[in-house]
């Protein structure tokens, strides 16, 4: 497993490399710097010591509820219902891959 987690995002973009329609931006100043995208919408990123993934609102509170992931905010204090942070990374493949699904529509 990678040692740290730009390493273990690396990895993750190696793995969604051949995806059609999925992209990767470099760079870390804003939100949506160093992201995975679909059709030019991020889906994933690593942000907060962990991996942002979109995913729907509900399936959100249930990763919240038991433990799986935290809150994701962009820092500016209120919580993103579509958003959450991972930081088991052995889980971020099988997230990572549902957060492309949904985001895909």
């Amino acid at each position: 497993m990678a040692d740290t987690v730009d390493e273990a995002f690396a990895a993750l973009t190696e793995r969604f490399a051949g995806e059609p329609g999925v992209s990767w931006t470099a760079g870390r100043r804003s939100f949506g710097d160093g992201a995975l995208k679909v059709d030019g919408r991020i889906f994933a990123m690593p942000r907060a010591g962990g991996l942002v993934v979109k995913l729907p609102a509900a399936r959100c509170s249930a990763l919240l509820a038991d433990g799986s992931a935290g809150p994701y905010d962009r820092g500016k204090g209120t919580p993103l219902k579509e958003w959450v942070v991972v930081t088991d990374r052995a889980r971020w493949p099988e997230l990572a891959a549902e957060a492309l699904v949904f985001v895909r529509g």
